[in-house]
């Protein structure tokens, strides 16, 4: 209960606050090339169920129709203002709308794509048990995961090592989850974006 009315209050003062930014990302992403403001992906939610996870569009229009759901560093289908937005994970702020609606929290596990979900193994499942959120351990460790994948052999290297790894920290902050945790990782959050 004091979780979800952290959230509420924290994304509907982040809303109007940051009114002024999104309105300028949104005339960027416009100005910057043909396609919506918004991309709306389908990734796994609370006890399994499928959610829209808003961003602002940093790909190419129907990018996820020419090539894999993992962006990999140098991938051709993003756009040069969506380059700015992913280094400074400006393009996640949208998901403030999913944290309003009740689909995310500020902070849990990030959501997931399908197709990997349906990896998990049952124990990999209980980051299920919480709604994903905005940012998360595992977000905070992997800041730079695009160059982590970038390799030949990324989707296999990500399957293999670096959604294991995530899913283990993101189960360890299920397991002891308060609001004073996510304070701290919210800290530690925007350390590491202004670093």
């Amino acid at each position: 209960m004091l979780k979800r009315a952290f959230d509420v209050l924290a994304s509907a003062a982040g809303l109007i606050v940051l009114a002024p930014l999104l309105l300028a990302i949104a005339a960027a992403i416009k100005l910057g090339s043909p396609g919506p403001v918004f991309y709306h992906g389908v990734r796994v939610g609370k006890g399994g169920a499928p959610i829209r996870v808003r961003k602002f569009r940093s790909m190419v229009a129907n990018a996820a129709q020419r090539g894999p759901g993992i962006t990999a560093a140098g991938d051709p289908r993003i756009t040069r203002v969506g380059r700015l937005l992913r280094r400074t994970k400006l393009d996640e702020l949208p998901q403030l709308l999913n944290v309003l609606e009740g689909t995310m929290s500020i902070v849990g596990p990030r959501p997931e794509d399908p197709r990997y979900v349906a990896l998990y193994t049952p124990d990999q499942r209980r980051a299920l048990d919480v709604r994903p959120g905005i940012t998360s351990p595992a977000s905070v460790r992997f800041r730079n995961e695009e160059q982590a994948l970038d390799r030949p052999d990324w989707e296999t290297h990500y399957v293999q090592h670096v959604m294991p790894e995530k899913l283990a920290i993101d189960l360890e902050y299920v397991a002891r989850a308060s609001l004073l945790t996510d304070l701290g990782i919210l800290a530690r959050t925007f350390i590491a974006l202004f670093r």
